[in-house]
This record gives C-alpha cells, sequence and structure tokens, in this order.
C-alpha cells in the first residue's frame, strides 16, 4: 500500500471538527496518509512562543506537504508567519459555482485565482504623517510575480483554459507594471494558451456580466484577496472556498505546498458539530491532486459537489446535515468512486 506524510496543522474554533472529517475521508482511501500533527492554536503559540514554529517550519521542510485549519489572529498571524518562514509565494484559490447552493448570482462560475502571496500593501502597516496624513509603501516583486505567472500558464495548460492577467498598470505605471511584464514574459513561452491584460476594476465587472470570459486569473497580493473572497460570495458562501500555498526552487518547481479552507475559526459555533467541512474536505482533495494521486483527489472534490447538488448538505447552506452526517455522505460517495477505479 502506497503511504503518504503530511503535516497537519491543528488551529482554534472549529480546528478539530475539520480535522476529523479529514481524518475520516482519509481512512476511505485505498492508500494511507499519515499525519504528522503539529497543534498552531493560540494556546499552544502562548504557550510554546516563536519555537512552535520552528517546529512547524523544520517539519514541512522534510514532509514538504501540509494541510493547516483556521487559526486566530492576535499577537501574530500564523498565515504570515509562515507564509515570511516557508517562502510561499503563491496563494491558489479555485472557486466553481455549486448547484444545490442558494445565491443571488444565477450564471456559473468557473475561475482559478492565482495570487502573489507577497507584497502589494500587505507588507507595511503603513505610518502617520501627523494627523491628517497617512502613507503605506507598496512593494511588487519580480520573482514572485513571474512564479505566480508561471503556476497560472501551466495551470490553463493543464486545463486547457485561457490566462488573464490584471491590476491597475496604467495608474501604478511602475509597481503593476512590473508585474504584468513578467506575465507578459512567461507567456511567451506559452504560445498556445490565450492570454489578455484587463483592468482589475473592469474585470470585477466582467466576471460579474460575462463569466465565461474567465478562466486561471493572476494578479499582485491585495487584488487576488479582494477577487477570490467576491468570486465565493457569487457562489453563496466563503466556506466553500479552498486554497493553496506554494513555494519555489531556484528552477520554479514547486518545493512546499500547503492546503487550507478559505473561511475562519467560526468560534459561535465551535463544538457543536454544525461546521460545514466542505473547504477542508476541498483542500485534502487539492492536497490528494498534488501528491499525484489525482483520481482519488478529483473523485472527493466530485463527491462533495454531488452530494450538495442532490441536497445532502450541512444547515448553511440550507440542508440538514451536521458535520459528522455530512462528512458520512461523502466518504460513501468517494468510496463508491474508488472502487470502481
Amino acid at each position: 500500500m502506497k503511504k503518504y506524510a503530511i503535516v497537519e496543522l491543528l488551529g482554534d474554533g472549529i480546528s478539530a471538527e475539520l480535522s476529523r472529517s479529514v481524518h475520516e475521508i482519509a481512512d476511505a482511501l485505498p492508500f494511507e496518509v499519515s499525519f504528522r500533527e503539529l497543534d498552531l492554536s493560540l494556546e499552544n503559540r502562548r504557550k510554546l512562543g516563536m519555537g512552535l514554529y520552528d517546529q512547524v517550519e523544520n517539519a514541512l521542510r522534510e514532509v514538504q506537504t501540509a494541510i493547516k485549519y483556521p487559526t486566530v489572529t492576535q499577537e501574530e498571524s500564523p498565515n504570515k508567519v509562515l507564509r515570511d518562514r516557508c517562502g510561499f509565494s503563491v496563494i491558489h484559490r479555485p472557486v466553481r459555482t455549486f448547484p444545490g447552493v442558494e445565491n443571488n448570482f444565477k450564471q456559473t462560475l468557473d475561475i482559478d485565482v492565482v495570487r502573489v502571496a507577497t507584497g502589494g500593501t500587505y507588507e507595511d502597516r503603513g505610518r502617520r504623517i501627523g494627523s491628517e496624513t497617512a502613507v503605506s509603501l507598496r512593494v511588487i516583486e519580480r520573482q514572485p510575480s513571474r512564479f505566480a505567472a508561471r503556476f497560472a500558464f501551466r495551470l490553463a495548460s493543464e486545463k486547457r483554459t485561457s490566462v488573464v492577467s490584471t491590476s491597475k498598470w496604467t495608474i501604478q505605471r511602475e509597481a503593476d507594471g512590473l508585474f504584468e511584464d513578467q506575465c507578459d514574459d512567461i507567456a511567451r513561452n506559452y504560445p498556445g494558451i490565450p492570454y489578455r491584460r484587463e483592468l482589475f476594476d473592469a474585470l470585477l465587472a466582467g466576471v460579474i456580466l460575462n463569466p465565461s470570459r474567465y478562466d486561471v486569473v493572476v494578479c499582485p497580493n491585495e487584488y487576488g484577496d479582494f477577487l477570490s473572497d467576491m468570486a465565493c460570495g457569487l457562489i453563496g458562501s466563503i466556506g466553500l472556498g479552498d486554497s493553496a500555498s506554494y513555494s519555489f526552487n531556484k528552477d520554479g518547481h514547486i518545493d512546499l505546498a500547503m492546503f487550507d479552507p478559505a473561511g475562519g475559526t467560526a468560534p459561535d459555533i465551535a463544538g457543536k458539530g454544525i461546521c460545514n467541512p466542505s473547504a477542508a474536505l476541498l483542500a485534502f482533495g487539492s492536497l490528494l491532486k498534488h501528491v499525484g494521486e489525482v483520481r482519488a483527489g478529483d473523485g472527493l472534490r466530485d463527491a462533495i459537489r454531488d452530494a450538495i447538488a442532490e441536497g445532502e448538505k450541512t444547515g448553511d447552506i440550507g440542508g440538514t446535515l451536521n458535520t459528522a452526517d455530512f462528512t458520512q455522505v461523502v466518504k460513501e460517495r468517494i468510496t463508491r468512486t474508488l472502487s470502481l477505479a
């Protein structure tokens, strides 16, 4: 039997319930997933201090693949600390319409948001100048932009779709212009992939008015943050979004990968057994594809979508199932799928 080791980063709030769902699905797979658990909860961070991140970084560099659950941001942001320590420079968030989920958007959405994970305005908290003015430094770096562009074109090549790069390069001529120049340069290596630029404000309107024109969208840091949350809103729930963070070696190949649900810790429902584990399971599906178990990864993601489409869903999206019941439904579906292989 094949065996895959992954780091599991436990967090706060609903983290324990999401972990149980992922383990339940892992038990149904025709290969072994070995979880190396590390506790990134606020309580444990306060107890162990920054030394805890040494443990996490060492484990990630040894195992190279991780799943992370939501964590509270107080003294520090665990996501930022891990991004800085592990060199995560690209975030990928796939967003697809879920049949069976009520929303106000009646068209079908299927986009992959590829976001530079560093720079933008997020690296600088800014400063006050007197009482009337505040400033913030905005940074765009060449290499992360190239990594994001290359990831986007490779993804589009795999899916046989197109790439749109987006920013405000006509206004931010130097910063966003540097990002767009890298996209243009990478595009020359993929002449068979349709590619165009769009200004970010126009793209937001375009995604809503004509979503079929958008497949893979690559953008600087904050633009990707805004776009991916808007896209999840269009499909009806932030709780249906998953995310992956990647670092790359000097040759441009993925070095470390971390997968996580896009939602938060949901402290108001933690421990009640009613949270929606879909995003965590979607993230686990993406992880399985990353380690080479493509059939299991795609099968898991399809099992989640099919269950929801047929009305087998949790209360937050109009269903009646609790966390454990929904997980069991997905487990039965993925088991049937893989038994037919």
